[in-house]
This record gives C-alpha cells, sequence and structure tokens, in this order.
C-alpha cells in the first residue's frame, strides 16, 4: 500500500482507525477521504487529504469520491453499534455502502479493496478462533450486516478482478477512540472517582490490539498476502477482561473505586462475552503482535487521558 505513490481512497478516514491510517498514508500518497462524519472528527482528518463529505448510501457520492484513476479503495466506513436502536437501518445502510463501492469500483477499473470487517461475524466461537472456523453464526445484527459485506467483497473478488483484503479485527484502541469501554470508565470516574458502574459481570474478556499495531498489520498483509481474495484475523494473542480494564484504568488516575455491576453474562444484547481470534494464518506470513492485550490497554488509559 505504500511501496509506491498511489491515488488511495480511504472511506470513514475521519473516524478513530480511518484518520489513524490516513496519517499514515498522506507522506507517500495522494489520499481521499469520503466520510460523512457521523462516526468521527473532520478535524481529525490530515490535511494532506482530499475530502469529500457526504453519506456513502448515495452512490452520486461514491461515483464522486471514486474515479477511474484512484488505486485502491480502503473500506472503513460503517454503523458500528453492535446493540443499534435501529438494526434494520444498520443492516440496510452498511450493505448498500459497501455495494455502491464495489459496482463503483468495478464501473471504473479499480481492481485493490481492503475491507475492515470484525470477529463479530464468528459469533460465540471456539477460542482461538482461526478464519477457516465455520459454521459463521454472528448474535448481532453488527456481525450479520460484516458477515453479508463480506460476501459480497468475496464474489467480486472471485467474479469480477477485485483483489481483497478483509481484516477482521478484535478490540482495537489507542488515541481517538470514541464509545469503548476504556473511554466510558474514564469519563465515569473523573464524574464520580468513588462508584464504577461496569455492564454485565466483570468477566467478559476480549482481545484489545493498539490501533498502531492494528495499521501495521494492515500495511504488511496488503504488501505480501498475493491472493486475488485474503481474510486475516486481526489481534493479540492475550486477552483481557472488562474487570482487569476497570483495574488498570484506576491505577492510571490514582482513584479505587468501588464497583457496581448490573448484571449478566452481556453488556449489551449481541455482546459476545468472550473472544480471542487465532493470529497464526498472519504470523505464517511473518507477522506478530508485539504487545499483549494489557500492554495495548494502558497504553491507550495514558493516551485517552491526555486527550480526553
Amino acid at each position: 500500500m505504500t511501496s509506491s505513490s498511489r491515488r488511495i481512497v480511504v472511506t470513514g478516514g475521519a473516524g478513530f482507525i480511518g484518520s489513524h491510517l490516513v496519517d499514515r498514508l498522506v507522506g507517500d500518497n495522494d489520499v481521499i477521504v469520503a466520510d460523512d462524519g457521523s462516526n468521527g472528527r473532520v478535524e481529525w482528518v490530515d490535511d494532506g487529504a482530499s475530502f469529500v463529505d457526504g453519506d456513502l448510501t448515495d452512490a452520486d457520492v461514491v461515483a464522486e469520491a471514486i474515479t477511474p484513476d484512484v488505486d485502491m479503495v480502503v473500506h472503513l466506513a460503517a454503523s458500528k453499534l453492535v446493540d443499534t436502536d435501529d438494526p434494520r437501518k444498520q443492516f440496510e445502510d452498511n450493505s448498500e455502502i459497501t455495494y455502491n463501492i464495489l459496482e463503483r469500483m468495478d464501473d471504473v477499473g479499480v481492481e485493490d479493496l481492503v475491507f475492515t470487517s470484525s470477529s463479530t461475524v464468528y459469533g460465540e466461537a471456539p477460542r482461538p478462533t482461526p478464519e477457516d472456523y465455520a459454521p459463521l453464526e454472528p448474535i448481532s445484527v453488527y456481525g450479520a450486516t460484516k458477515l453479508a459485506e463480506e460476501s459480497l467483497v468475496s464474489t467480486y473478488a472471485h467474479s469480477h478482478d477485485i483483489q481483497s483484503w478483509v481484516f477482521r479485527f478484535a478490540n482495537i484502541v489507542g488515541p481517538r477512540l470514541l464509545g469503548a469501554v476504556i473511554p466510558d470508565f474514564i469519563e465515569k470516574l473523573r464524574a464520580d472517582p468513588e462508584t464504577l458502574t461496569i455492564l454485565g459481570d466483570g468477566r467478559q474478556e476480549k482481545s484489545y490490539m493498539h490501533v498502531d499495531e492494528c495499521l501495521d498489520a494492515m500495511l504488511y498483509a496488503v504488501e505480501h498476502a498475493e491472493k486475488d481474495h485474503n481474510v486475516f484475523n486481526l489481534g493479540t494473542r492475550t486477552t483481557t477482561s472488562v474487570d482487569r480494564i476497570a483495574t488498570i484504568v484506576a491505577e492510571e488516575m490514582g482513584v479505587d473505586p468501588d464497583r457496581e455491576y448490573t448484571g449478566g453474562k452481556r453488556g449489551w444484547t449481541g455482546d459476545v462475552p468472550r473472544m480471542r481470534l487465532s493470529v497464526e494464518k498472519l504470523s505464517g506470513l511473518g507477522w506478530e503482535p508485539a504487545q499483549s492485550s494489557d500492554d495495548a490497554v494502558r497504553q491507550t488509559v495514558r493516551e485517552l487521558l491526555d486527550e480526553l
């Protein structure tokens, strides 16, 4: 992706992961960000990138961003809430955006697509979960839409000559993170350092990967994986519980709150309480995560305390 200068469209480039990716790409590439600002902040977009402001369910907006001189599309734009109030709209919008992008790429001859998927496509699978695990049984509409979008990407890879790299993310954390457990705990403890309310029973245990390592892995895989359709898990080899995250946040903030739990094994409807992805496929390609989940969480806590 960065070996030579390319014209790259980043959908969702004003969001958490997208804006960090744009920061990486602008020095050596001509970058176009396509975003409506709903999941991030426009001010996060590097001044070196061009910006297309609009809703990607609109095919005209997609056409404005993806022109015949584009070399690659990195598609991160999505409605991301797992426990959304409007699941039908989430499914329809995410699927339509991905279909619009693939149709436009096919129409104008853009052949390279990076698509960001999610561990939620696996549902409650045995751990560590490999990429070839089946059957895929998501338990949230978000997971269902990611699986549907992956199917569209696969179809265009196998039948329309679009080379694709699909990344199934664990929990990605780092600066600019919004709407997740770490910034939630920070905000709660700033408001009340004596008590911390934790969704579920606190035993939910998942893999957390810092955004810097996530992008390192993505860029490495795009440069080294050469199949028509490439699917990789991205995560660390370890997990961290919600209770452990609470401990790390409290330690870094210098507080010792009492903990109150909402109860149940899930934090919300569709929550997968335990998740760890196998990263052996990526390791076989030559890339290894350096951090543990605890390391990624602690680094993020320190970054967000400086930022929020």
